[in-house]
């Protein structure tokens, strides 16, 4: 059996947060929180995840700037960007690991995720 694929949420709703923690922990993946730029940026370094949630506007700065840094540095990173402010979608190149979700998102919104 392969081990638990890894998310990271990094969102400074912490509420959310939480919620995302169980709704995935509860299908067997491992996840970790950060609720500051900073803090996700060195989980990621750290952790290693395979999936991130990035929230675009983060009390020390915009987690969106930091969407292709993160898919050059980490080739098997997928990112799912999450934001209630609809921001214009960053230009990156690599579509296929890079997804948009608006809040709020429902349950069924993350049924149909393909992680």
């Amino acid at each position: 059996m392969s081990p638990a694929k890894k998310i990271l949420i990094v969102d400074d709703e912490e509420d959310l947060c939480l919620l995302l923690k169980i709704y995935f922990t509860r299908k067997k993946y491992q996840v970790a929180v950060a609720n500051t730029l900073k803090d996700g940026l060195s989980k990621v370094e750290t952790w290693q995840p395979d999936i991130l949630f990035l929230d675009n506007n983060l009390p020390d700065g915009l987690g969106w700037e930091q969407a292709g840094l993160l898919l050059d540095k980490y080739p098997s990173l997928n990112i799912h960007l999450i934001s209630a402010f609809h921001p214009s979608q960053p230009g990156l190149v690599n579509k296929k690991r890079l997804h948009i979700m608006e809040k709020p998102f429902s349950q069924q919104q993350l049924n149909a995720l393909e992680l």
